[in-house]
């Protein structure tokens, strides 16, 4: 079977056959196997479980037989005790059959995409703990971690994936989920940021990261109805360059749903979460999204940053009496060095902002100050 990072023609069989239960359940024992936990882990984690359980089953106690007692007093006591436990217990079995059937679908999914990665040339990955991505959603929160993460076996490779983190303001925390395509890229590149309208709110970006408006830069065209982008100070004539009409047109036409990140050399396509999916036509128009990036992104690799040329080591002039053909001679007339792959450091990585905060701070005002000011 061809890859689909070089076809768009993929095998959809394993999302949509039927599965034969006996061996998604063994293919989850597998799972599980290979994780080899260590012994103390497994007594820690089983330690856990029958706390959280016997804490819960005191707490229900607590609340249920004061309960039971007021109701036996009632006059019709006799009927509604049973009624009631009844009704409990059934609550139980349904939450606990849930639960099972919930297990179950996760396990088919997970066996599904394990099957349709082997068919396509990719490799997955359930669960993938801290991964260490450059990319700007993998940096933030607590608790981060990646699952479903598809990968493409040759180069250059495109790993599909969800990523989830959680972020505590105070007592709260709120737990984000994404869904992430990473397409490698031939050469590392400035850090440029394509921060897409459609999913933008009134306060602003969903990034979980904002950037100085100094490092924001206007292209031609109808480009900015679609993406704000932000480059590295200095590098707005690279950006430009990356940027060529025919690129923005490609990136408008394919990827205006997505928010967009290049850093070091990975494209990073930010979205919710729905990227490891089991549905044909969604990995049809994601394999076609990243083939349009890449026939026209795999000119980048000849983007060189100026600001690494080193000066080239030989003498000025050549000295008065060295004839032609010495090596000093030579030297002088020899091409300049080509400029090394890389990006210098101002350029590696992008300024933060606080865009929302002072978003925020603005509506607080137009909201509460004013009113207030216009009522004295």
């Amino acid at each position: 079977m061809t890859s689909p990072q070089s076809s768009l023609d993929f095998d959809p069989t394993p999302l949509i056959e039927p599965v034969d239960p006996q061996r998604v359940l063994e293919h989850h024992k597998a799972q599980e196997a290979s994780r080899k936990p260590t012994a103390v882990a497994g007594f820690v984690w089983i330690v856990i479980v029958w706390a959280v359980v016997a804490f819960a089953a005191v707490c229900c106690l607590i609340t249920v037989v004061p309960l039971f007692i007021d109701l036996a007093l009632l006059p019709a006591g006799p009927i509604l005790v049973p009624l009631v436990l009844a009704a409990i217990v059934g609550a139980i079995v349904l939450m606990v059959r849930r639960a099972v059937a919930a297990g179950r679908r996760e396990q088919e999914t997970r066996y599904r995409l394990d099957r349709f990665a082997a068919a396509n040339g990719m490799t997955y990955q359930p669960r993938v703990a801290d991964p260490k991505h450059p990319g700007m959603i993998f940096w933030v929160g607590s608790g981060r971690v990646s699952t479903d993460v598809l990968r493409t076996v040759r180069s250059p490779h495109v790993e599909y994936g969800h990523h989830t983190y959680a972020v505590r303001r105070g007592k709260r925390s709120t737990t984000y989920r994404w869904g992430y395509i990473a397409i490698e890229l031939g050469t590392a590149l400035p850090h440029i940021v394509l921060d897409a309208a459609a999913n933008n709110s009134i306060l602003g970006t969903n990034l979980p990261t904002s950037f100085g408006v100094q490092q924001r830069l206007s292209l031609e065209g109808d480009f900015d109805r679609y993406f704000e982008l932000y480059c590295p100070e200095g590098y707005e004539r690279d950006a430009l360059y990356l940027f060529s009409p025919d690129i923005m047109a490609r990136f408008v036409d394919n990827a205006a749903l997505f928010d967009i990140e290049i850093v070091d050399n990975t494209l990073f396509l930010y979205t919710g979460p729905g990227i490891s999916t089991l549905n044909p036509e969604m990995w049809a128009w994601l394999f076609g999204t990243v083939s349009a990036l890449q026939n026209k992104i795999d000119q980048w690799t000849h983007w060189r940053d100026e600001r690494l040329l080193e000066p080239a080591a030989v003498p000025a002039g050549v000295p008065a009496g060295v004839p032609a053909g010495t090596p000093a001679a030579a030297a002088v007339s020899a091409p300049p060095p080509s400029r090394p792959p890389g990006v210098a450091v101002d350029g590696r990585r992008l300024r933060r902002g606080g865009g929302n905060l002072w978003i925020g701070l603005g509506i607080i005002v137009v909201g509460f100050v004013v009113p207030w000011l216009l009522a004295d």
